[in-house]
């Protein structure tokens, strides 16, 4: 006979977590069991509105319905192969994803942190074989505030003490310098460099947008110099932005992007370094792989987001409800915003400290039926799923504002 759990709420499931779970997150007090579209609902049954959709791994909603089909077809047909054998869903996924993007070979992979570490570790190769950097001297210049990850490579460049704190030693060969600063990046880049590695938007330092021609001046500056400019997209990119990339607001193509997080549509991790084919022919077999990287289901389910993507919609949609989002949050400052950066659906709000923390802003939210995420200090993050409505949008608006003002 089968046993019947019984259903636990979700202070029972939060309880059950705190010996089991190693603390590495720091989650609000929601326990979610259903999801669709925009809206989550929790064990009891409370619904709300996602704002974060997993930090814009959820571009296309919870359980888009043309994203869960692809899954379910490959999963009646093949899951996995490891790179020891062919399948017949891989070649399709890089050839549309390399059109995409403007770009021409694929390396598919897992995580967003295994895209940048593969990024870091084809800049570093391609510094030897082809620029002709001396062997292990090769550096990658990075920006202050940055978040590529958590891996120990990663952290190594990370200027986020809490990231970093008793994870030393740590890897060499990174250049720190600040952010949105052409200037401080021609000094620091000399004939080691392999690599100029930078978000084109700042995510978890909170949406930061940088200047109108940073992005073009770092690509004149890295072809100049005769290094690789790497975009990390795997948060900014996928029409989370308004555009397929988010480089491509200063029509930039890198030589190397880095994608995670949306290509696997909510589905499965799927994440990928594309680049120029100078670029990723480096790697020869043996020199770099993943068992799980370009399986047969995320090859399918990444086809089906880049078919989604192919189509336009969802970058309009996030051009479009953009426009709602930045009037919304205009209209909201002076009421317990002092300011803001946003770029399509994707913004950073700074709360008036008095008001309260990050954090505590997040947990009103939650309790009004909004799902958001603090970042640093007294900061969220809006970045609800492209298949928000207007009207679904402009109500969150009005709950932030009644929370803010305190009629909530």
């Amino acid at each position: 006979m089968t046993s019947v759990v019984p259903a636990r709420t979700s202070a029972e499931l939060i309880g059950a977590e705190e010996p089991v779970l190693a603390h590495n997150y720091h989650p609000l007090p929601v326990v979610v069991s259903r999801a669709e579209g925009a809206w989550v609902e929790d064990v009891e049954g409370r619904r709300y509105l996602d704002m974060l959709a997993g930090y814009s791994a959820l571009n296309f909603g919870h359980r888009h319905p043309a994203l869960v089909e692809a899954a379910h077809r490959q999963l009646d047909r093949l899951t996995l192969t490891s790179r020891a054998f062919h399948n017949d869903r891989l070649a399709e996924f890089a050839e549309r994803l390399a059109a995409l993007t403007g770009l021409d070979m694929v390396l598919p992979m897992n995580t967003g942190a295994e895209a940048v570490e593969s990024g870091v570790k084809v800049a570093r190769k391609w510094a030897y074989d082809v620029k002709g950097v001396p062997a292990d001297r090769a550096t990658i210049v990075v920006a202050a505030d940055n978040f590529h990850g958590r891996t120990t490579t990663i952290v190594s460049f990370s200027t986020d003490e809490v990231a970093r704190a008793g994870f030393g030693p740590f890897t060499p060969g990174f250049r720190v310098v600040p952010y949105n600063d052409l200037a401080a990046l021609e000094e620091a880049v000399d004939e080691t460099t392999a690599a100029v590695l930078i978000e084109p938007i700042q995510g978890e330092a909170g949406v930061i947008v940088p200047d109108d021609g940073y992005l073009a001046g770092v690509r004149e500056l890295t072809r100049r110099k005769g290094c690789l400019f790497v975009a990390d997209e795997i948060q900014s990119g996928l029409g989370r932005t308004g555009r397929t990339l988010a480089v491509e607001h200063e029509s930039v193509v890198p030589d190397v992007v880095l994608l995670g997080k949306a290509l696997g549509g909510g589905i499965v991790p799927v994440s990928a370094v594309v680049a120029r084919r100078e670029v990723l022919q480096v790697l020869h077999p043996g020199e770099h792989g993943s068992t799980f990287g370009g399986n047969p289901l995320a090859a399918a389910v990444g086809t089906a987001v880049v078919e989604l993507l192919e189509t336009g919609e969802f970058q309009r949609r996030a051009t479009e409800l953009g426009e709602v989002l930045r009037e919304g949050l205009e209209s909201l400052e002076g009421k317990g915003v002092v300011g803001f950066r946003s770029r399509g659906l994707w913004a950073g709000v700074d709360v008036d400290p008095a008001i309260g923390t990050g954090r505590e802003v997040s947990e009103r939210l939650m309790r009004e039926g909004i799902l958001v995420k603090d970042t640093h200090g007294s900061t969220i993050r809006l970045a609800p799923p492209l298949t928000i409505t207007a009207e679904e949008l402009q109500g969150a608006l009005r709950t932030l504002e009644k929370v803010l003002t305190g009629a909530a």
